[in-house]
């Protein structure tokens, strides 16, 4: 083993892959990034090319080993943007469709036909998750109506159908396998076995045949068989959400982490037994050795998405319009462009901006982005508290924590003290830390010994004005969801 070994560590999102070299401390040696294009080809449809997918991988990485010793990297880690499914030749690896991202609304119509059915009980209590167009299922019908419509390569294992997970490890070691994080992420797995469903394959018109086959997040059996760090084991797979979360040593009870980005996830490791109607139950990882981790999770669909939206309208960046933010603001944004993921799993939802005046100001539009992130988490953390998870910690991370007026709201929204992590590369991290587990490199004790960095929020809002926007917030996603009720 070199002198120093160092873990790489793959993050593919959306917008982005980033690669991070780590040694054996867990100290960061080196960052790289490459861009990741979205396309949005028709209204609703959000899709990445294979080509680009894996051409944004390849130049991360390359980026990565020109700043650091190739022969100190002993192993290398992946987290990935999840729910997004694509369908390739299973020989050839050719890719046979786009890669449908996570945002993706296209399959809406499937996901209520079915409901309409009666299949959403069914699917909730075998799979965890609600029936909705985020989760892979329904792009899964999509995609085999649309390329297989008889399902007979897909039967005859033709073809392969994976999440981002399975399409990088096949790109890096020409094996197609996933792990039980992001099999969870399908409403194709059956949360107590940890193996695809028979019952959930046949109300989606999946063949078992086309799916890869699922191993544990930390292992030992993968290899990378071309590239720069050909020979090198992936000992470490598992979903952005879930690796930020074991980055912050998610293991332990009571903690929860909320990453910003795009869209949010709240997460943490539960009790088999708990659930909630507004939450989905997940798989967190799988260890060696031990059954999987149990967690709950919500996602909302637009947190980062909305600053983004209106930097555009008014020709700016993200940051920028974070930065004019006013302290308060009458109106109210509640960003349902897609419908409302958690705790209302609404996909009738429309987007509503209330409250508006000829005094509105473009401080005032930034201010209201920012709060509709900082409700919709306290509408989720009202959820865990209904299903009975004791919080003790709410870690808090992406790249929106840089704004400190933000982060302040969210613990007024969510009326809990919030942990920040300083530490940009949560995702990053855990799947290195992941790696690190299934290369032998290091213990989970030895990690739980590690310290991190982070600053505590506290909220600083009275009971009256928590009430007095609260009860405006509730208004608003009344008039977003219609016909469905009051918040």
């Amino acid at each position: 083993m070199p002198s120093e070994a160092l873990i790489v560590a793959l993050d593919c999102g959306t917008s982005s892959t980033k690669a991070i070299a780590v040694d054996r401390a867990g100290r960061v040696r080196a960052r790289a990034s490459a861009p990741l294009e979205l396309r949005t080809p028709e209204s609703g449809w959000v899709e990445h090319t294979v080509a680009d997918l894996l051409g944004s991988v390849d130049a991360a990485l390359a980026e990565l080993l020109s700043r650091i010793d190739r022969t100190s990297v002993v192993a290398l880690g992946l987290s990935n943007q999840r729910e997004s499914l694509a369908l390739w030749n299973r020989e050839t690896g050719e890719p046979v469709s786009p890669v449908l991202s996570w945002q993706d609304r296209r399959a809406t119509t499937i996901a209520k036909s079915l409901g309409n059915s009666g299949q959403a009980e069914t699917v909730r209590g075998i799979s965890g998750l609600p029936l909705d167009p985020m989760f892979s299922a329904v792009k899964a019908t999509w995609l085999l109506d649309t390329y297989d419509a008889d399902r007979s390569r897909a039967a005859s294992g033709e073809l392969t159908m994976g999440t981002v997970d399975t399409l990088i490890v096949r790109h890096l070691t020409g094996r197609d396998v996933t792990e039980p994080g992001n099999a969870s992420r399908t409403s194709l797995l059956d949360l107590s076995t940890a193996d695809w469903s028979d019952t959930l394959l046949d109300i989606f018109g999946v063949p078992r045949a086309c799916l890869p086959t699922i191993g544990t997040s930390a292992r030992s059996d993968l290899v990378v068989n071309r590239g720069p760090l050909v020979g090198l084991p992936v000992s470490g797979v598992v979903g952005d959400s879930h690796a930020a979360l074991f980055a912050h040593k998610g293991w332990r009870s009571g903690v929860a982490k909320a990453t910003l980005g795009t869209g949010s996830s709240v997460m943490a490791v539960v009790d088999s037994d708990i659930d909630h109607p507004g939450l989905c139950k997940t798989i967190g990882w799988q260890l060696p050795d031990t059954q999987p981790a149990m967690a709950l999770e919500a996602n909302i669909l637009a947190a980062g998405a909305t600053l983004a939206w209106l930097a555009a309208i008014f020709n700016t960046t993200p940051e920028e319009l974070a930065d004019e933010a006013s302290d308060t603001t009458e109106t109210v944004i509640v960003p349902a462009f897609n419908g409302l993921g958690a705790p209302w799993w609404d996909t009738d939802a429309r987007a509503v901006i209330d409250d508006l005046s000829l005094s509105t100001s473009r401080a005032d539009f930034a201010r209201a982005a920012l709060d509709s992130v900082a409700w919709q988490l306290g509408d989720v953390i009202q959820a865990f508290a209904e299903a009975q998870v004791s919080l003790d910690s709410l870690v808090l991370d992406g790249s929106m924590t840089n704004n400190p007026s933000l982060v302040q709201s969210i613990a007024n929204a969510t009326r809990t003290n919030i942990d920040v992590a300083d530490d940009p590369d949560g995702s990053a991290r855990g799947a290195a830390d992941l790696a690190a587990l299934g290369a032998g490199l290091i213990t989970l004790e030895e990690l739980e010994g590690r310290t991190g960095e982070y600053r505590t929020v506290t909220p600083n809002i009275d009971e009256a004005h928590y009430e007095k926007k609260r009860s405006r917030w509730s208004q608003a996603l009344a008039k977003a969801r219609g016909s469905k009720g009051s918040a």
